[in-house]
């Protein structure tokens, strides 16, 4: 099995800051694209940032420029960094990992269990 712990949500003010993490671990045998994903009330859940893993990345159009991610293979960990954060990012932060397994090697996709990020003054 495989398991994706997400850190790092909260409560900022409209132009602060908050790091979010994610760490994978269980039966991995490697990773494809591993990212992040958001959903706010009443919307779809979608992507905010994924990084392949020849680090190849994708952003949405809404958080270009403000949002940055980054993954360390060797520990099969993801982080976004937001900053100039807006009240439009809030939402539930969801991290999201293409994952072969090791008992398999068949390739699945694996989701976090959520961390909430509010920006409001």
């Amino acid at each position: 099995q495989v398991q994706l712990v997400e850190s790092g949500g909260g409560l900022v003010q409209p132009g602060g800051a908050l790091r979010l993490s994610c760490a994978a671990s269980g039966s991995i045998f490697s990773i494809n694209a591993m990212g992040w994903y958001r959903q706010a009330p009443g919307k779809e859940r979608e992507l905010v940032a994924v990084i392949g893993s020849d680090g190849k990345i994708n952003y949405a159009d809404s958080i270009k420029g403000r949002f940055t991610v980054t993954r360390d293979n060797a520990k099969n960990t993801v982080t976004l960094q937001m900053n100039s954060l807006k009240p439009e990012d809030t939402a539930v932060y969801y991290c999201n990992a293409e994952v072969r397994t090791l008992m398999t090697m068949a390739v699945a996709n694996y989701w976090g269990q959520g961390t909430q990020v509010t920006v409001s003054s």
